[in-house]
């Protein structure tokens, strides 16, 4: 008998991929495999196998990747300062380029011929999932069900689930959830009463982060050591990648830091309304900055700032792989084995306060900046600067 072909599915063990699932398995001639990568993620690896198994799945395939995503993925990309449109600190925008690398992986290592995942037909994560296939994978077929089935909406899939006995998760008032992704830097919501942007996000949708008015009365201090650009110790304690962002995440998440309601323009032409929650990556990001102020030269800082905005849209664009934006890392990574030391924060009811910055760094001279008179700066020469820029207005 010939062996029958083999497809591998992104599966999170949750509504949406288990429909996706047992769709794969009514369409087509093939045997499904699913992959679940942990980035983070709140998991439960017995549910997953459970309700893979159940639909008669053999191979399940679960990796840890906690520490190779916050160390080759969310460092370099902090080390960038990388923030969409203003405020998105690009949390499920750099998670997809691994996933796809480790679910191509898995594609060749049980020959199949074909990956599938379950990003809608208006999302961003489809063009990222697929052009990270492609990167790795190009010969390998893609299949997308939320641009081919004839499942249209959120009331279809639940029916489908209903008439093929799929557990349907409820949200923490009873109804179906929200349109959730999360990994170890942040997590995001959508969907239901988000979709109007008259709407305030509603405080029970929040996870990681308490509301401010409920933060504690009392300042947290934390203090971050960075060497070579990267963080490595959290109040002088050293920590491996995952470790290190997970701590932040609650430290900062239990002072109301780390939330943003946008409203952003995704990559394929529509506007969508989201809540974030970065709590460790936005104590990371004021830190760096600040170990930078005092590390890195004017012109570094300010070459770093000019291509930020096409880094991050090349990143949200799903273009982690591509030439681009590996040539824009070399300048963002050029001058990184300088920025060392540490920042000390104080956060308090969603805010963040730069306390100290340490550094033997001697891009910073208490000499040349003293009020007090000293001779290793020429102010003779200012002058001539201010005139040499006169002439340049005309």
């Amino acid at each position: 008998m010939k062996p029958k072909k083999k497809i591998v599915l992104a599966y999170s063990g949750g509504l949406d991929t288990s429909i996706i699932l047992k769709w794969l398995q009514e369409n087509y001639d093939a045997e499904v495999i699913c992959y679940t990568a942990n980035v983070g993620q709140k998991i439960d690896r017995k549910k997953i196998i459970k309700n893979a198994k159940k639909l008669g799945v053999k191979n399940i395939v679960i990796e840890d990747l906690k520490d190779v995503f916050v160390k080759d993925y969310v460092f370099p990309m902090l080390r960038g300062h990388a923030i969409y449109e203003g405020v998105y600190l690009l949390g499920t925008s750099i998670a997809r380029p691994l996933i796809a690398k480790r679910q191509i992986a898995a594609a060749k290592k049980y020959g199949a011929y074909a990956v599938s995942h379950g990003s809608t037909g208006k999302g961003n994560d489809q063009v990222r999932f697929e052009l990270g296939y492609h990167y790795f994978g190009p010969k390998i077929k893609i299949i997308a069900p939320w641009r081919i089935w004839k499942l249209n909406s959120r009331t279809d899939l639940i029916k489908y689930a209903k008439e093929n006995n799929i557990p349907i998760p409820t949200d923490k008032k009873g109804a179906p959830p929200f349109s959730i992704d999360d990994n170890l830097y942040h997590t995001s919501t959508e969907g239901k009463v988000l979709e109007n942007p008259k709407n305030a996000a509603p405080e029970f949708l929040f996870q990681r982060t308490v509301s401010p008015e409920k933060a504690p009365n009392k300042a947290s201090f934390v203090t971050i050591g960075f060497k070579n650009g990267d963080p490595i110790t959290v109040n002088s304690k050293k920590l491996s990648p995952g470790n290190l962002l997970e701590k932040l995440n609650e430290v900062a998440g239990k002072n109301g830091i780390g939330r943003v309601d946008l409203v952003e323009n995704r990559f394929i032409g529509i506007k969508s309304r989201g809540v974030y929650e970065t709590p460790g990556g936005t104590l990371l990001m004021s830190a760096h900055r600040a170990i930078e102020s005092v590390t890195l030269d004017k012109e570094t800082m300010h070459k770093k700032d000019e291509i930020m905005p096409k880094y991050a849209a090349l990143i949200y664009n799903g273009y982690w792989y591509s030439k681009a934006r590996l040539k824009l890392q070399k300048i963002v990574d050029l001058k990184k084995s300088k920025v060392n030391g540490s920042i000390k924060l104080k956060l308090y009811k969603g805010n963040i306060t730069i306390m100290s910055r340490q550094t033997k760094s001697s891009a910073y001279s208490m000499k040349k900046v003293s009020f007090e008179e000293n001779k290793t700066f020429n102010k003779s020469n200012v002058e001539k600067f201010i005139n040499f820029h006169k002439k340049q207005l005309r």
